[in-house]
């Protein structure tokens, strides 16, 4: 009985673990894409 209750809490440690990593990585992978991608001119601009 014992042995239920630690391998459950140690899977549901687990699983919150890996969607805080999830979601750090989305956060960081964002933060990638933004600084990555320029701004698009505004039609009739040009950049030479």
């Amino acid at each position: 009985m014992e042995n239920e209750e630690k391998k459950l809490s140690r899977e549901e440690r687990l699983a919150a673990k890996l969607r805080e990593n999830l979601r750090r990585r989305k956060a960081q992978a964002k933060a990638i894409d933004a600084k990555a991608e320029p701004a698009p001119l505004p039609k009739g601009e040009s950049t030479s």
